[in-house]
């Protein structure tokens, strides 16, 4: 069984990934000043806060793995459970092959003869971490521990390597004015990057106390991540100001090589891939559970054969076959705009599971309730809606792809179920 250490290393693994490394320069650029540029980072942490404290109910009211969608299946059905399981899994294995995608990229950068294997990269370490995690859970749990250790070790010398560097002289505080749209797409990267605070939701069944741990594991893990985010935002404009942040493609890249010189690069993408190894094996490992939990759900028992270690081995090659068809395609702005639109949306609906089960099951056990009912699960179901609308207005060419998987998930639910 799992405890709340392998709940802090599952969420922080999932947390911090290929987005904190893009996403700063983008909203930069979405920033009028260091104000709204701080502004949009807390609203994406509030978010999560909000959201986290909610489903944290719902986590330890349900102990059963799969995550979003057994507690919208409990909620509004079995085709509502499927359609965010579906998107759930789909956009996990995105998220997977975002970030291998970075990670391909941060080992050519370190090895220039393997500039033309950046997908083969992507691939290998995903099958890499398939192979570890088919051992069993113990050995999952252990790998996920130690490489989010190793995250968190990482950005703080990142960190503390950028407040002690002189910073870039005449670096400006503001950038171009800020327009709605702009915003709009910030937040998609913030939101983006935030994700993976539900990350030990989808292990309910495999954790010691869920009563106890979950919450606590969910609270820490989100804590520590906001602290990283900030901090490292805070050290790239303490070095490079907000425009400096803005111009650079990938700012670690720029910051590394303000402070350590022309080495700086390596340096920083050897440290970039060690840190994303984690969030690859974290986001696999929850993977593995929406399919394990749709199967057992939804009449697929191929993906609910489970071997003597606790892992669901045919759903846990299933997601890795879907994360290796996305990396293939090597493009991660669109990977990430899909992905972003499918976790606000099952964001939507779980939210809304919590107020449908307090009045559909008001005398079910709740070991933990989330605090500042109704008023904080609210907020988070009004933000959602809010993102979502705005994110078909400012970017509908990415929300109709969204949507048209997520009509796709009726088809295959009549056949399962015919």
């Amino acid at each position: 069984m799992l405890g709340v250490l392998f709940g802090w290393a599952v969420t922080l693994g999932g947390m911090i990934g290929a987005g904190i490394l893009r996403a700063p320069g983008g909203v930069a650029q979405s920033s009028a000043s260091l104000t709204v540029f701080y502004m949009l980072w807390i609203a994406g942490a509030l978010y999560a806060l909000l959201g986290a404290l909610s489903l944290a109910e719902l986590g330890a009211m349900i102990p059963e793995s799969g995550g979003q969608t057994v507690f919208v299946r409990r909620a509004f059905g079995d085709y509502p459970g499927f359609a965010v399981g579906w998107s759930d899994w789909i956009s996990t294995c995105a998220s997977v092959a975002a970030i291998a995608i970075v990670f391909g990229e941060s080992v050519a950068a370190v090895f220039p003869s393997l500039a033309t294997s950046q997908a083969a990269i992507a691939s290998a370490i995903v099958l890499i971490l398939m192979a570890t995690q088919w051992r069993g859970v113990r050995a999952s749990g252990s790998v996920q521990t130690i490489t989010s250790a190793a995250k968190a070790i990482a950005f703080a010398f990142l960190i503390g390597a950028c407040l002690l560097a002189e910073p870039r002289l005449g670096s400006a505080t503001t950038v171009a004015a800020v327009t709605p749209i702009a915003i709009v797409i910030a937040l998609q990267s913030v939101i983006y990057t935030y994700d993976g605070w539900t990350g030990v939701l989808y292990f309910g069944g495999e954790v010691k106390d869920p009563g106890r741990e979950i919450p606590r594991s969910m609270l820490l893990g989100l804590g520590s991540v906001t602290a990283i985010y900030l901090l490292v935002n805070f050290a790239f404009v303490h070095l490079l100001g907000l425009r400096g942040v803005a111009e650079a493609p990938l700012v670690a890249d720029v910051a590394a090589q303000q402070v350590f010189g022309a080495g700086g690069t390596s340096l920083i993408r050897g440290l970039i891939a060690i840190a994303l190894i984690s969030a690859v094996s974290a986001n696999l490992l929850i993977g593995t559970r929406v399919i394990y939990a749709l199967g057992r759900d939804h009449r697929m028992p191929i993906t609910t054969t489970v071997n003597l270690g606790g892992t669901p081995t045919m759903a846990l090659a299933l997601s890795t076959a879907v994360t290796i068809a996305f990396a293939a395609t090597g493009a991660f702005a669109p990977v990430i705009a899909v992905a972003a639109f499918f976790f606000v949306a099952n964001y939507t609906a779980s939210f809304s599971a919590v107020f449908w089960l307090r009045r559909k099951e008001p005398d079910t056990p709740r070991p933990y309730k989330v605090w500042a009912y109704p008023f904080s699960t609210g907020t988070a179901l009004l933000g959602s809606i809010a993102f979502l609308v705005a994110a078909v207005v400012a970017d509908p060419r990415h929300s109709v792809v969204a949507v048209g998987l997520l009509i796709l998930s009726y088809p295959v639910f009549r056949w399962l179920h015919r």
